[in-house]
């Protein structure tokens, strides 16, 4: 496994959307694998392929330690209720915001093998699903912000 290179918010790349993966390939399994080792070395709590330079629909997403949940071709099929709450993103470092997301969503992708599953979360972990989807079709948290926090309030969030 490899730390990978992550993608900042002026790279244009973060704008594009991300392709279908036509095939589940080694070159996917060590992408999954290298993106889950990137996203705990930057202490995220998920990532997406294009803020590694990749754009194919892959998201690792580990809300809770140890239980890495890795989804290839995600799609939202449902989502109810909303949660307003401050979020961040590896790409965007040191910048928060207030966004308003669904309280629940399920999603369908393939997992590693290429079996479909669903998988339905609350809380952080729609949040992030959320918010890593929104980066295979090139969306930002900040496209949907209600607003941006100040540093002070930053850095009372922080504390």
């Amino acid at each position: 496994m490899a730390k990978l290179k992550l993608v900042y918010e002026d790279n244009p790349l973060l704008r594009k959307i991300s392709k279908p993966v036509e095939e589940i390939t080694p070159r996917i399994h060590r992408l999954l694998d290298d993106m889950a080792e990137t996203m705990r070395a930057e202490n995220g709590c998920g990532l997406a392929a294009v803020q590694v330079g990749v754009l194919r629909r892959v998201v690792v997403i580990e809300t809770e330690p140890g239980k890495l949940i890795e989804l290839i071709n995600p799609e939202i099929i449902a989502a109810e209720g909303i949660q307003t709450e401050y979020e961040g993103c590896l790409s965007l470092p040191g910048k928060y915001g207030i966004t308003q997301r669904p309280m629940t969503v399920t999603v369908r992708a393939l997992d590693r093998n290429g079996q479909a599953f669903e998988l339905t979360g609350s809380e952080l972990l729609a949040k992030a699903i959320c918010h890593e989807i929104d980066h295979l079709d090139g969306k930002l948290y900040t496209d949907c912000a209600v607003r941006m926090l100040t540093p002070e309030e930053i850095e009372e969030m922080l504390e």
